[in-house]
């Protein structure tokens, strides 16, 4: 069987990371985030980053133990059950499905404002972008991961300029105003854990990533540390441009930001980066979620259609028109806000499993791991981060609304039934 090619170094690993994390959550969702934060919409940001940071160094050592790409199912597999490491790839690759089709709807808001006459429907832009990136998936992981460098440039440039226009501005408004009190705040951090969700598809890279047990864990820290700087700067400058409940409502923020700051040039230029934006995430998901399924599937005999690779591309080619189809599915729901919920539940419960299992490896293993990266304070032999990244956890998904909470237990509980039909 072919295999799949290793081309990324430390570099590219890291912008994929930063170019996925950049994506739809900074660029959409603020606005429905300022709605329910207020000006603390940054501590919202803080909140979610620390979630992330503790789940994160947990997904680095683990990287750093194993390097395959199906990444949360080899994980789960090798430390607790076989059974469960199927349902927590289950879960992650709907997650990145669903994340694909919430960033897809994204795009097409931002598209929508751009160009009014073009007036097709939200639904058919987001599907015909979810299209054009597979494509780009197919193709190649050099390539795809050379556009990647060139979009998170671009992305990267649009929120640096939304932190150059509110630099004048910092101080006008209170940054500790909450409309809702600290539960909004905790509310919102629930909802903008969408924008941090990225940097564990990096795993999914590991078969494709020259030196995966050292590249990926420093890949995994770096591409969140960059990205919370990043936000707390945009959130801080974006209620000192525009006000909170003026965001709320807007389909484009950060656009809409640029232009009370100078006008109807610069929505024009910070719609265009949303654009690049949002479709270097899009790219960045589906690339992973193949991957992901690509992984799981050629240890399923009955599945392992989906594990081809293409002989010409050498690329997972079944996997890649699957995860297209899927994504497309989930952009029929149409609203980006529930979307978004439905993929942090899913994120949630993976998270706390991923946590679970660091801490049951830990306990079982008689020496300590030290050829590679080990999530740092220990007690004993439980590391502290674990376990605060698997309470964090839980404590944010049941900040989500209850009927997501329900959908989710839903997509378990099939999880499970699938997992019992091909085994």
């Amino acid at each position: 069987m072919s295999k799949l090619k290793r081309d990324l170094g430390l570099f590219e690993t890291t912008l994929m990371g930063v170019g996925i994390i950049l994506g739809a959550g900074i660029y959409v969702l603020i606005g429905a985030a300022a709605g329910i934060a207020g000006n603390s919409v940054w501590l919202s940001f803080v909140i979610a980053s620390i979630v992330a940071i503790f789940t994160g160094l947990s997904y680095a050592e683990f990287s750093s133990r194993f390097s395959d790409d199906s990444g949360e199912y080899e994980y789960v597999k090798k430390t607790i059950s076989e059974r469960l490491g199927f349902i927590v790839g289950w879960m992650m690759v709907f997650t990145l499905l669903i994340s694909a089709a919430a960033v897809a709807l994204g795009f097409a808001g931002y598209f929508a404002r751009l160009f009014p006459s073009f007036n097709v429907g939200v639904v058919i832009i987001a599907a015909t972008t979810i299209i054009i990136f597979s494509l780009i998936s197919y193709w190649g992981i050099k390539q795809a991961a050379w556009l990647n460098v060139l979009f998170t440039f671009l992305e990267t440039f649009g929120l640096l300029f939304i932190i150059y226009l509110g630099l004048n501005k910092i101080g006008s408004v209170d940054y500790l105003d909450m409309p809702l009190g600290f539960e909004g705040v905790l509310s919102a951090s629930a909802l903008v854990f969408f924008a941090f969700i990225g940097f564990e598809t990096i795993v999914k890279l590991s078969e494709e990533t020259r030196t995966p047990k050292k590249t990926v864990p420093r890949a995994i820290l770096l591409s969140i540390l960059i990205s919370t700087v990043i936000y707390i700067l945009v959130a801080i400058s974006a209620v000192s441009i525009l006000s909170w409940d003026k965001l709320a409502v807007s389909t484009a923020p950060l656009a809409d930001v640029a232009a009370v700051a100078l006008g109807s040039y610069a929505f024009l230029a910070l719609s265009i980066i949303a654009l690049f934006s949002t479709g270097n995430t899009i790219l960045i998901i589906l690339i992973g979620a193949s991957r992901q399924i690509y992984g799981i599937c050629k240890n399923y005999p009955k599945l392992k259609n989906l594990s081809k690779v293409s002989s010409w591309r050498k690329t997972p080619h079944i996997a890649v028109l699957f995860t297209a189809i899927a994504a497309i599915a989930f952009s029929l729901i149409g609203k980006i806000g529930t979307v978004a919920e439905m993929t942090n539940f899913a994120v949630f419960a993976t998270f706390i499993l991923i946590n679970t299992a660091l801490i049951s490896l830990r306990l079982k293993e008689k020496k300590p791991f030290t050829k590679g990266f080990r999530a740092p304070f220990s007690i004993k032999k439980v590391p502290v981060t674990a376990v605060l990244g698997l309470f964090s956890s839980l404590f944010l998904m049941f900040q989500l609304p209850m009927f997501v909470i329900l959908s989710g237990i839903g997509l378990l509980a099939g999880g499970t039934v699938i997992h019992k039909l091909v085994s």
